[in-house]
């Protein structure tokens, strides 16, 4: 039995001093993907913390600073800080240089309160309640995660919150392929809305374009409040409850929005709002469903495959969405000219247009 290699990533056994015949050595992998997800946990702690000290947004007003002086200026002990900002800078979210740290581009873009296209709220929000993830054995074991949060208002605020900007750019950016400001005069059905990113959008973008948004309570008012602030709750009907239970108007609008929120729900209920959604399009309307999706052999779509193990960990149904399972959905309930577009870098969406002459023989009436 041969002696295990130190260093196996250097593969010794391939060099011309050895003998034998290479590709037939047995080598062990390098360790790199195990410390790596042990190293995940305090990764995202590290994050995490440095937001919640103001460390992104107090470099961006003082520009590059030693650990000892942004320490004083935080109000923190200077060697845990530089600590601490030796660790970011690990994550390549800082810079330092000749003694200072420094923000860089993607810093200042997204981990800065004001910054282009701000995640700072989002971060630590976005993996759900640490206890569920403590529990993620027992989740699996038992079938379901010991505190679900499906119909959690308290969890479900700051997430809305915080993916607002975000969604609502995707939103923005979406009608370079959709078109909606070009419609005359269209009505926008947004379920599951939380914010209502893409009701803002598309209202902003056409004067005469009006809303239904729905959520549950306590998450709508987030939708009130920011449609309010920008001028444009006089358009909008806010309906709040179960988004397959709401009163909705059939044949009735231009385009259905269904937002993140299927990977959150069992097959039978995701097949119930796409039947929802067609049913209460006009003829010639768009369904635009966005959410992080995973090739068949679920190899390439690496964010996709976390936010399924995500969703899997804090909700009763949550998985991941395969392209083709998706498109079989649409298809089945009588949508066509399906097609993918992908607004920004890693948010994608279907674009499914109901048929101008409808076949009853698909989906079934909600």
């Amino acid at each position: 039995m041969t002696a295990d290699a130190a260093y196996p990533e250097l593969k010794t056994t391939h060099s011309i001093s050895r003998t034998g015949r290479p590709f037939t050595d047995r080598k062990p992998p390098p360790a790199a993907p195990v410390w790596a997800a042990i190293e995940g946990y305090g990764r995202f702690h590290v994050l995490v913390a440095a937001i919640e000290l103001g460390v992104f947004d107090r470099l961006d007003t003082l520009g590059p600073t030693s650990g000892e002086d942004l320490a004083v200026a935080l109000g923190v002990s200077p060697p845990h800080l530089v600590t601490l900002l030796e660790g970011v800078v690990a994550l390549e979210l800082l810079e330092f240089r000749l003694g200072r740290f420094e923000l860089h581009d993607a810093a200042r873009r997204y981990l800065t309160t004001n910054g282009a296209a701000s995640m700072s709220a989002l971060v630590a929000v976005s993996p759900g309640p640490p206890q569920n993830w403590q529990r993620l054995a027992d989740t699996v074991r038992r079938g379901a995660p010991a505190h679900p949060v499906d119909d959690d208002a308290a969890f479900y605020v700051p997430l809305v919150e915080a993916t607002f900007a975000t969604i609502n750019r995707v939103a923005m950016r979406a009608d370079q392929f959709v078109r909606y400001s070009a419609l005359e005069a269209p009505r926008v059905l947004e379920l599951g809305a939380g914010g209502a990113p893409w009701s803002t959008a598309i209202l902003a973008a056409t004067p005469v374009a009006t809303a239904v948004v729905n959520d549950i309570a306590g998450v709508i008012h987030v939708a009130s409040r920011n449609l309010r602030e920008r001028g444009l709750a006089d358009r909008v009907d806010l309906r709040t409850g179960d988004y397959l239970d709401i009163e909705v108007e059939a044949d009735a609008y231009d385009i259905v929005v269904l937002g993140h929120i299927c990977r959150a729900e069992p097959a039978d209920r995701v097949m119930g709002l796409i039947d929802r959604a067609f049913h209460a399009l006009r003829p010639g309307g768009r369904l635009l469903l966005s959410d992080y999706f995973v090739d068949r052999q679920r190899s390439q779509a690496g964010h996709a495959l976390m936010m399924g193990v995500t969703m899997m960990a804090n909700t009763r149904a949550g998985r991941t969405l395969s392209y083709g399972d998706v498109y079989a959905l649409l298809d089945a309930a009588g949508f066509e000219r399906i097609r993918l577009i992908e607004p920004i870098g890693f948010q994608e969406l279907f674009v499914a247009t109901r048929p101008p002459t409808v076949h009853l023989t698909k989906g079934s009436p909600s």
